[in-house]
């Protein structure tokens, strides 16, 4: 995102998340105090993240957006020791329970970072520095009016396309069948990609995706789940 979409994007007010209201527990509050020196990267948006220095090697970066309270993004964490996991999430006792979770797991390939998403990519990071780029059950804002805060659109694809390696892959699912069609028409005509369904729509879930309580409970109410991976050409 180049600093003119930045201040666009200001100007719009339009955010790709709301921090709701919610009471932290006490456990979770300590874990950002005690936890977040450890593991919560200080972000500075006049420098670079550079991730062999963060992880003291140069395993594949994967790079989350939303992680939500962390269960599933920890448990991919815990199952690929040999990559680093990068989340990024907004809303604190989030942000909390997975500091507990990394420590409980002892990991030392996972970091976070509390900050808006668009300012870490418009001013932290390299370029063709991320292996994979996962956002799974992203809020679908189901309410046309609200569809323009939906995160995954044009300009969200072309703003992060640089940031992703040659051969590197965007990883999505969403439970909304209008937001899972939305996601494969803006993938679909992203310059530099190329969709892994055979078919060209939707691919079977995979195996590296942990259930989430999200997917659990949608599967009790008989929601479908629908996982696109794109690789950048």
């Amino acid at each position: 995102m180049t600093n003119n979409q930045v201040e666009e994007n200001k100007k719009r007010n339009i955010k790709s998340y709301v921090i709701r209201a919610g009471r932290m527990t006490q456990a979770q509050i300590n874990a950002i105090e005690t936890l977040g020196p450890k593991y919560l990267l200080n972000i500075d948006l006049n420098s670079k993240l550079d991730f062999e220095q963060i992880f003291n090697n140069k395993n594949p970066v994967v790079l989350e957006i939303g992680f939500g309270m962390g269960r599933s993004f920890i448990e991919m964490a815990k199952t690929n020791l040999d990559q680093n996991y990068l989340g990024i999430e907004v809303h604190p006792p989030g942000v909390g329970a997975t500091l507990m979770q990394i420590e409980e797991n002892a990991l030392t390939n996972v970091r976070l970072i509390q900050h808006d998403a668009f300012e870490v990519f418009a001013h932290c990071l390299h370029e063709n520095s991320i292996d994979y780029l996962q956002i799974f059950f992203p809020d679908p804002w189901p309410k046309a009016r609200h569809h323009k805060r939906r995160l995954i659109n044009d300009n969200f694809i072309s703003m992060v396309t640089p940031y992703i390696k040659h051969g590197g892959q965007i990883r999505l699912a969403t439970d909304w069948e209008n937001y899972a069609e939305q996601m494969l028409e803006v993938m679909s005509r992203a310059n530099g990609f190329t969709n892994q369904s055979q078919d060209g729509t939707y691919i079977q879930r995979p195996s590296y995706r942990p259930y989430t309580k999200f997917e659990e409970r949608g599967q009790k109410l008989g929601h479908g789940v629908w996982d696109l991976v794109f690789i950048r050409d």
